[in-house]
């Protein structure tokens, strides 16, 4: 197996179980803030839809952010790094279009990544990040970055009275 069909099995490993638990939250649930957190389903999606945009589009295959047209501009406002849930915001996405819109992202990354020649995973990928500085690591980073926020999904489903079970 070469380097790039493991880090695709990565982050297609990742998003399974991520999509696995939203499987069984209801509409209703995904702007629900408990009382206990600061975050929602919501932005734990558009989130990880916008970095994976950021980081496997951008940062590995060298995609600018103009050329690409998946994800609405003010996504980034909403779910970038640094942004801050809320409840309320006329801009909010339904669920069903979150999803939708982090599936295009996913697909489209795993194709751009499956293009790419193991040769290149060990140059720079763009900018210094505290997580990484190789593409492969951007790739990897990718996967546990979305397992890191799969981990508040779970904790938000059990705070909103779901069972931990998938």
């Amino acid at each position: 197996m070469t380097a790039v069909a493991s880090l695709l099995d990565e982050l297609r490993a990742a998003r399974e179980y991520t999509n696995g638990l939203l499987d069984h939250v209801p509409d209703g649930d995904w702007y629900r803030m408990p009382a206990e957190g600061v975050t929602h389903i919501a932005w734990q999606v558009g989130h990880l839809a916008w970095a994976e945009l950021g980081l496997c589009l951008v940062r590995v295959c060298g995609m600018s952010p103009e050329e690409i047209s998946l994800l609405p501009k003010h996504y980034g406002e909403l779910f970038g790094k640094g942004s801050v849930p809320r409840t309320e915001d006329d801009r909010h996405p339904e669920p069903a279009e979150l999803r939708a819109a982090a599936d295009r992202v996913h697909a489209a990354a795993l194709e751009a990544v499956s293009q790419l020649d193991d040769s290149v995973l060990d140059e720079p990928a763009g900018p210094p990040h505290l997580m990484f500085t190789s593409k492969r690591e951007a790739l990897r980073w990718c996967a546990h970055h979305e397992l890191t926020h799969t981990g508040q999904i779970i904790l938000l489903r059990r705070l909103l009275g779901h069972t931990a079970r998938r």
